[in-house]
């Protein structure tokens, strides 16, 4: 599976939009993170979170050198977020 993540743009707050090398999109809301503490209390700090890149190395989103979330997590959130209540993937 073709889950590195390509490109992730800021939306609003915590919520981006991720594609994936397999064309897939969507929306995470990383607001869920901010209550996880451990490394995520940075995301506290909204212009902390906002300063994120995509790792070409990784295949994933990255904060600095400190924090970065598995590129297979990011593709089931965007599953999930895509299928909202009808049960449907987008794009599907």
């Amino acid at each position: 599976m073709l889950c590195d993540v390509i490109t992730a743009k800021l939306l609003d707050d915590y919520r981006l939009e991720v594609v994936f090398e397999d064309n897939k999109r969507g929306v995470i809301d990383f607001s869920e993170y901010l209550s996880k503490g451990g490394v995520f209390e940075k995301f506290k700090d909204i212009n902390f979170f906002k300063n994120f890149t995509v790792s070409k190395d990784l295949g994933t989103i990255i904060w600095g050198d400190e924090i970065d979330i598995a590129p297979e997590t990011l593709y089931m959130k965007c599953e999930q977020t895509a299928r909202g209540d009808r049960g449907q993937l987008s794009g599907s």
